[in-house]
């Protein structure tokens, strides 16, 4: 499903440059299922806003549905995780996405394809924001 919806992205005029192996991961939330994770890099000429909008509607071509409860399985989630063109922020999109530097479901798979690019907003790579994220930690004592 991850390779069909980056092929329909590619054949709506936005190139895709490279995508990260598939992760499977636990899920956030209530969800009882394990999920497929992926990142993707693409070029294109549309804005932050009309690329969110063509996310929608691969998201709903491929059977998502708009509404229900937050956190519960769902056939395709496409968020817009950075920008080459540094912080976005408007009435229905953030970028950065403000969980990313959270979840080693997106650092990892974003890490896999771009490893030296920067959060605008910690000026970490997205290999170091990974590795911070997933080191072994001491034990309390």
């Amino acid at each position: 499903m991850l390779r069909a919806a980056l092929e329909r992205i590619g054949s709506e005029g936005v190139q895709v440059l490279a995508a990260a192996p598939v992760l499977l991961t636990e899920p956030v939330g209530p969800s009882l299922r394990r999920y497929a994770n992926s990142a993707a890099l693409v070029a294109t000429s549309l804005d932050p806003p009309a690329m969110l909008a063509l996310a929608k509607q691969v998201e709903r071509a491929f059977g998502r549905r708009p509404g229900g409860q937050r956190w519960t399985s769902r056939v395709l989630d496409i968020d817009l995780v950075l920008w080459s063109g540094g912080p976005f922020a408007g009435p229905d999109l953030t970028i950065p996405h403000p969980l990313f530097r959270d979840r080693a479901f997106v650092l990892g798979p974003a890490a896999a394809i771009a490893p030296r690019w920067r959060d605008p907003l910690t000026g970490l790579t997205l290999r170091q924001l990974h590795a911070r994220l997933t080191r072994p930690r001491a034990g309390h004592r």
